[in-house]
Order: structure tokens, then sequence, then C-alpha cells
């Protein structure tokens, strides 16, 4: 059985509001671009990065520090985009 490729950065939300429909709707769109799977990590919670409600569900408030973590074989550029998301504020600033 072949090994999945994984991939993990931290990423921190710089945006004021935090994740709220707007970044989670964008992160999961984003998510639906590559093949792999994609999962934002915090404090023992996991959220499929292309579920919408799996996302708002981490109630990630402005500050919290997460973990992107890309399972598959375009984990890192697609653990690359989502971390320029988080690094420009998902446009809103």
């Amino acid at each position: 059985m072949a090994e999945t490729f994984v991939v993990e950065r931290e990423a921190e939300v710089l945006n004021e509001l935090g994740i709220h429909a707007r970044p989670a709707s964008i992160l999961a769109k984003k998510a639906k671009e590559f093949s792999c799977r994609l999962f934002i990590l915090s404090d023992g919670d996991k959220a499929d990065l292309s579920s919408m409600m799996s996302i708002l569900m981490l109630a990630a408030a402005k500050g919290r520090k997460l973990i992107i973590r890309g399972e598959g074989d375009d984990a890192e550029a697609a653990v690359n985009a989502v971390v320029e998301l988080f690094n420009t504020k998902f446009g809103e600033e």
C-alpha cells in the first residue's frame, strides 16, 4: 500500500472578524480546487476544509493559530494556497 503524502503548516487568523461565513466559503471553494484532502487542526478539533459548516464549527477568532494539513499528491500546493488566504486576511482588510 502506497504511503500518503502529508504536509502541515501553521496559519494564524489575522482578519478582525475571524473565520465567519465569507472566509469559510472561500476556504471550502479553494479546497475543492485540489485532489488532496485538506483539514484544519486546532486544539484537538479537526475541520474538513471542503465543508463550510465544518470550518465554521471551529469558531476561529482573530489570533488563533491553526494547523493546515493536506493529505495527497498535491498537498504542498494546496496547503500553501490555503495559508496564503490566511496571510492575506481573505481579502477583507
